[in-house]
């Protein structure tokens, strides 16, 4: 389920992404409303972009990565299919093969969720990953 459709800019460990989720996204329900855990998914797959786009710069294969932990997360508003939503990260610690990412997603002016996840990150060159 890929819901973030470009990245917009990367800037010293902060990117932002923007997303266009359709009315038949897994996330929305008949009348268009996007489910409030879709948030928690949009910083996660901006941080995998942002992650993945560093990685091919360093020239390294992009790794996969896994949500641990989501910590303060305050949903504002509500999204609707067809929103343009950008989804700003920052990271805030990368230890080993963790990483803490405070994220914020917006639809114009207006914060409609915000939140810190803890993401584990795979290493696809250690341990026989064949991807």
């Amino acid at each position: 389920m890929r819901l973030v459709d470009t990245l917009v800019s990367v800037n010293d460990g902060c990117a932002v992404a923007e997303s266009v989720l359709p009315r038949t996204a897994m996330v929305a329900d008949g009348e268009g409303k996007i489910d409030d855990v879709a948030f928690m998914e949009l910083i996660a797959q901006s941080y995998a972009a942002f992650k993945g786009y560093m990685d091919r710069m360093d020239g390294k294969r992009p790794g996969g990565g896994f949500l641990v932990g989501v910590r303060n997360l305050a949903v504002a508003g509500r999204a609707h299919a067809g929103d343009r939503l950008q989804t700003s990260i920052r990271t805030v610690a990368a230890l080993g093969g963790f990483a803490v990412v405070e994220g914020a997603v917006t639809r114009g002016d207006e914060t409609l969720a915000s939140g810190t996840l803890k993401l584990w990150l795979v290493d696809p060159d250690a341990g026989g990953d064949d991807r």
